[in-house]
């Protein structure tokens, strides 16, 4: 073993919230058996944080403190920058950059960053021959990424998919267990603190589709298109939705999917419906599910904590493992300057639609639908249609594969057929 490899391997923390105090943890408890795993001791040489006289449940003074995040980046004594403060600008993105410009290598938990500036931070660490590690950026606790770069690394990848915010599925699956609102259940998320200070980042799909952006770009060569994501949340997703999916035996996600098509690459993260039976349909509360398909391995399904002080800091600590380890590669899975701009599908594979609406109760409303639809070219698998309320009756439809055009053609016509009592609800049905 050279040298460089014997010595110990120095961190500085960058950010002393839920995960950081995690890492800091690990590393003091679990000292010798990352030793004996890894080869090198490894060592705190710095931390950093917005305030240092908080108490944090664990011992900080053996290390040194700076107030700068960029001047902790680039200290002599620091070998690895761990970046968990969080924030796609700023602070975060400021001393990733120092610490790559000073040869440090870089471990972050920073889905924001990478999904935003990641093709640029990638060619800066490939160009200075370090490493940018993120497996905690992704899933929580779940090795998604070295599923991805290593695991995986001799397939065609074919489909990425997952529930990929715990917050929304908590939610999603609360209001089907107690009945409750959308909004009756938000409130007792945020009450338990489970969404960001900004919950829109939660139940918007925006901290989700940050992630799907990630394993997109591994699983396809693409650079980093967060923009390109077709992106809706779940606010929009009513308790009659989930209880009437139940009904024809589906469950409500937010599911992220991309996968690469003649079409260009399609990258989605929305509500849509998935069989009961299916893993991702037994999903319950906060958990994450990520389910790979490559053309070799067939399905793989990972299933784990998504978010937390001890899965996200034992993702933290397995980059920081591999580095003590001598495990290099590049930031995307290929060199960054390979990665081909992803170009984005405009049009959607088909699928097959969930329509629910109420009609006016009068003769040949339904009728009046189906015609509709057949006119759009959509065709019905199954139908129910439920007791009258009042003067509307509740109908719901599961079609055939369809594209997305017939459907909002379709939906776009029904307005003019006198019989719709509201407005109508489609959510795409994905194959699992």
């Amino acid at each position: 073993m050279s040298d460089a490899m014997s010595a110990p391997l120095r961190l500085g923390i960058a950010g002393l919230g839920t995960v950081g105090v995690g890492v800091v943890r690990i590393i003091r408890q679990q000292a010798a058996l990352l030793e004996a795993r890894t080869g090198r001791k490894v060592t705190i040489s710095a931390v950093s944080a917005r305030s240092k006289g908080k108490d944090r449940g664990v011992n900080l003074s053996d290390y040194a403190w700076e107030d700068d995040p960029v001047a902790l980046a680039t200290r002599d004594d620091v070998d690895v920058f761990v970046e968990l403060m969080g924030g796609d600008e700023g602070p975060a993105k400021d001393a990733t950059e120092a610490a790559l410009n000073a040869g440090k290598d870089v471990v972050t938990a920073n889905k924001a960053m990478l999904a935003i500036h990641g093709q640029a931070l990638a060619e800066l660490a490939e160009a200075k021959n370090r490493v940018i590690r993120y497996e905690a950026a992704v899933a929580g606790g779940i090795p998604v990424i070295k599923a991805l770069l290593e695991g995986l690394a001799g397939n065609e990848i074919k489909r990425v998919m997952g529930v990929m915010n715990g917050s929304c599925n908590y939610i999603l699956t609360r209001m089907e267990s107690s009945g409750g609102t959308y909004q009756d259940i938000f409130a007792e998320a945020d009450g338990l603190g489970y969404l960001e200070a900004d919950p829109q980042l939660d139940v918007g799909g925006i901290d989700a589709a940050h992630k799907l952006a990630i394993l997109s770009s591994i699983a396809f060569g693409t650079k980093v298109d967060f923009d390109g994501i077709q992106l809706e949340g779940i606010e929009r997703v009513t308790i009659e939705d989930i209880k009437a999916a139940a009904d024809m035996g589906y469950k409500i996600k937010l599911l992220g999917v991309t996968q690469k098509t003649g079409r260009g690459l399609e990258q989605r993260m929305q509500p849509c419906l998935v069989p009961d039976t299916s893993p991702l349909g037994q999903l319950e509360g906060g958990t994450n599910m990520v389910v790979l398909e490559g053309d070799a391995v067939g399905q793989i399904v990972l299933r784990g904590a998504g978010a937390g002080e001890g899965p996200t800091a034992s993702a933290v600590m397995a980059d920081i493992c591999d580095i003590a380890r001598g495990v290099r590669g590049t930031v995307f899975g290929q060199p960054a300057s390979t990665l081909e701009s992803a170009t984005a599908a405009l049009t959607k594979l088909p699928a097959a639609y969930y329509l629910r609406m109420s009609l006016v109760d009068k003769p040949g409303a339904l009728a009046k639908i189906a015609t509709v639809l057949g006119e759009a070219g959509v065709s019905i698998d199954r139908m129910r249609q439920y007791a009258h309320e009042a003067t509307s009756a509740p109908v719901l439809i599961v079609t055939h594969k369809t594209t997305q055009a017939s459907i909002e053609t379709a939906i776009a016509a029904m307005d003019s057929t006198g019989v719709m009592a509201g407005e109508p609800v489609a959510l795409r049905i994905e194959e699992v």
